[in-house]
């Protein structure tokens, strides 16, 4: 009952937390792009710094859910785990799934986790680029134990991917909605 009132709660938190009309479709187009230029202009400690309070937030909700898409066909999925290894905010997962498929054919993708009040949620958006670096691999695994059961770091399955243009929203059924780039 309490993994579906969760499920519940975030989907009317998306819906909350998007305020975009319509109408406003041609002038966000304009925005992203916009959004794009801004990222490469963060400097470097401002934009470690986001990353860090990023990846704090997801590891304070311990779930997020990845949405990749399949042609016209959104997919929402369950992840548990990211690092940041030097300047770059990981993500990770197995090239024999599906997920890891469609994010090969479309880096776009876009993060939400809840905090476990379910008040306050993030959402996060940019492209996913896989990294075959097996010394960042190797990294990923020495931080999170569990995982080598599953994965080796020169298995030619494991795959980590770092975020790129990245954009956070922080949003709450009590506050404005705050946006950072990393």
């Amino acid at each position: 009952m309490k993994k579906l009132f969760i499920a519940f709660a975030m989907l009317l938190s998306m819906a909350a937390c998007n305020q975009n009309k319509p109408s406003q479709a041609v002038e966000n187009e304009t925005e992203t792009a916009a959004q794009t230029e801004a990222a490469d202009s963060i400097d470097p400690q401002t934009r470690q710094e986001n990353m860090k309070e990023v990846q704090a937030y997801l590891k304070e909700c311990g779930a997020f859910f990845i949405a990749t898409a399949d042609g016209d066909q959104p997919h929402v999925r369950a992840f548990g785990v990211s690092e940041i290894i030097g300047d770059r905010l990981y993500i990770m997962t197995g090239k024999v799934k599906d997920v890891y498929k469609q994010m090969a054919k479309n880096g776009k993708f876009e993060i939400c986790a809840l905090k476990p009040s379910g008040s306050e949620w993030m959402r996060v958006t940019g492209t996913l680029v896989n990294d075959e670096t097996l010394s960042v691999k190797e990294e990923f695994l020495n931080r999170n134990e569990s995982l080598k059961s599953m994965y080796k770091a020169d298995d030619d399955n494991m795959a980590v991917l770092y975020i790129t243009n990245g954009e956070a929203r922080f949003c709450s059924f009590s506050a404005p909605e705050r946006k950072i780039k990393f």
